[in-house]
């Protein structure tokens, strides 16, 4: 009798998952098919709507982003409304700036559908592999959004949209962040804020419990609510880390003040 009670105490116990965790289940599911028909219907029905109005490219270029904005707010509004998530969004107000270059760390895979939400006209720089994607294809085309092939040309590219007057949001990781691991930003987003960006304004994420990170199914969710938070800090001005020094210094120096702006903004979130 002895033996079996220390046999039950060794025992693992076994994880509840609470929080209406099947309920959860189908909802994340529902958000991912409804995000795949949403990119559909953009293509073949709004955008083609969007360019029998008035106005030239400019003009049809804003109405595009702002209709994937929208998609994308509401989308969060799903989220939210079926209790997949919580969320929280900080200093908003501050995004949207001519010529602001929003930098972000990449904890999930709806980071980027939480940041275009906020922003009504905005530029991005997407991975290249969603340009196959027959979702993705239509609206990140239409949008005129920058594919990230890692190439000379996309980071001039970048910069010239900056130069423009353009807001232009960019993951510096290049990819979701390994869990339990700091970001690891390459050094490109601080050569595009160099050479064509008049601010520079860091978004932090955080999402608890961990979900959606790289490598990770849709359907291995936490066993309670995930929480999304996102904090606008204060702008940057480039200029301060490119006077007298040349351009591979200061893109240096810019990525490494990135790197422990992050580490210590995000160790205290």
């Amino acid at each position: 009798m002895e033996n079996a009670s220390m046999d039950l105490a060794a025992a693992p116990l076994k994880r509840r998952r609470g929080d209406a965790y099947l309920w959860r289940l189908v909802a994340t599911g529902l958000s991912f098919l409804l995000f795949g028909i949403g990119g559909i219907v953009l293509r073949l029905l709004v955008f083609p709507l969007l360019s029998m109005l008035p106005g030239g490219r400019l003009e049809h270029r804003r109405r595009v982003r702002a209709a994937i904005s929208r998609a994308f707010y509401l989308h969060v509004q799903f989220m939210y409304r079926t209790g997949v998530l919580t969320f929280e969004v900080d200093g908003a107000e501050r995004l949207g700036q001519p010529g602001q270059m929003i930098i972000a760390n990449h904890p999930s895979l709806i980071d980027v559908v939480f940041l275009v939400s906020q922003i009504r006209d905005a530029n991005c720089v997407v991975k290249q592999g969603l340009w196959r994607n027959p979702c993705m294809r239509g609206p990140i085309s239409t949008a005129e959004y920058i594919s990230n092939n890692g190439s000379p040309e996309m980071l001039e590219q970048a910069a010239d949209v900056l130069r423009e007057g353009q807001t232009l949001i960019v993951f510096p990781e290049g990819t979701r962040t390994t869990p339990n691991q700091a970001p690891v930003f390459h050094r490109g987003a601080a050569a595009i804020a160099l050479r064509g960006a008049r601010v520079v304004t860091p978004v932090f994420i955080s999402v608890k419990p961990t979900t959606l990170t790289k490598a990770e199914p849709w359907y291995s969710i936490p066993d309670r609510r995930m929480h999304v938070r996102l904090r606008v800090g204060q702008d940057i001005d480039p200029a301060a880390f490119n006077a007298e020094a040349p351009m591979p210094i200061a893109s240096r120096r810019l990525n490494e003040h990135l790197h422990h702006l992050y580490l210590k903004e995000l160790a205290s979130s």
